[in-house]
């Protein structure tokens, strides 16, 4: 069974002694010190070609996704053949294996593999170094990991980690900075920006700018402002929506701002299965409303096939504000 973000993880300022918080503080504790041991005990793994990963600091919900989709994008632009590498959270197979998009589903390699297969070619392996080896074999000149900045196997030559940028509302990235599951942290804030190379802070196409206080925390690095933008309006006439996202509710937010008419919204757990109980009752819902129902690619693409002709899939896409830095950076890691 799959749980929901906790929304609570997110507020900066929370009383201290909440129960909650008091019992899994402790193991928080232990999360944090298994993590630190893992990196650093490994001997990472040269695969033979440029590793770039784009990684967070947070358990899921920061728009990794969106900035490995355009990372791709820059790489092909400029010729580079990029293939793509991730754990495959989600699906069963184990891998090395190449996503075909026409064989492949969700429950096989994972819900955002799956997605990524129709944009570069995309591998996924528990054992990452096995993934990039095989992913160079088959004619990769750079290998952009999905994920990883926790996992310590594989040698990076460029580690990004990305930042949810979104702070209005009470909201903070890195909540009061706990770590799992006390807090949305994978390790203390510190020692994962010692370990990267640089920073792309996230925002919604909508808020006007990063907040200071947040961009002064990554101070020594060079840092990256991306937007996510829709990259289609979102249906027209009224609409429920639905997620099963690290955090729901910035897609509810993103579609009103978009111009959704959203007349209702479910969140659902992240990378969770959609059964037929809980489509039909989906569905019911937007008949109350005489709507149609939209969600996210990364959701339409884990739906029973029979149901995607019945759901919009709303995309969006990562657009650097300094495409040419970045772009200059990338070239850099690749050369190297």
């Amino acid at each position: 069974m799959k749980l929901s973000t906790p929304r609570w993880w997110y507020v900066r300022e929370r009383p201290p002694m909440r129960v909650t918080r008091a019992v899994l503080t402790p193991i928080s504790w232990i999360w944090a010190a298994v993590t630190a041991r893992k990196i650093a005990d490994a001997s990472p793994v040269d695969p033979g070609v440029p590793v770039i990963c784009v990684g967070n600091l947070t358990v899921g919900g920061v728009g990794k996704t969106p900035i490995v989709r355009e990372i791709a994008r820059l790489l092909k632009a400029r010729g580079v053949e990029a293939h793509g590498l991730s754990r495959g959270y989600g699906g069963k197979l184990a891998g090395p294996a190449r996503v075909d998009c026409t064989r492949h589903t969700a429950a096989d390699v994972g819900d955002e593999p799956l997605m990524l297969a129709g944009d570069m070619p995309f591998w996924i392996a528990r054992d990452r170094p096995a993934g990039a080896k095989a992913a160079a074999e088959a004619g990769a000149k750079v290998v952009v990991m999905d994920d990883g900045h926790q996992n310590p196997s594989l040698k990076k030559t460029l580690s990004l980690v990305v930042v949810d940028g979104e702070t209005r509302n009470g909201e903070w990235p890195f909540g009061d900075g706990a770590v799992f599951p006390a807090g949305p942290m994978r390790e203390p804030l510190k020692a994962g920006l010692a370990r990267a190379d640089s920073v792309v802070v996230l925002l919604p196409v909508d808020l006007p700018a990063a907040n200071p206080e947040l961009l002064a925390l990554f101070e020594g690095r060079p840092v990256f402002v991306a937007r996510l933008e829709p990259a289609a309006p979102p249906p027209t006439g009224p609409q429920v929506g639905f997620a099963g996202v690290g955090k729901p509710w910035k897609v509810e937010r993103a579609l009103v701002a978009a111009g959704c008419d959203l007349k209702d919204f479910a969140p659902f757990p992240d990378h969770g299965a959609y059964d037929e109980a809980t489509l039909e009752a989906l569905a019911r819902r937007a008949e109350d409303f005489e709507a149609g129902l939209v969600t996210t690619e990364k959701d339409w693409v884990r739906l029973p096939a029979e149901w995607r002709a019945r759901i919009k899939a709303w995309p969006v896409r990562a657009r650097f504000e300094d495409e040419a830095a970045i772009s200059a950076m990338l070239t850099a890691a690749v050369a190297s």
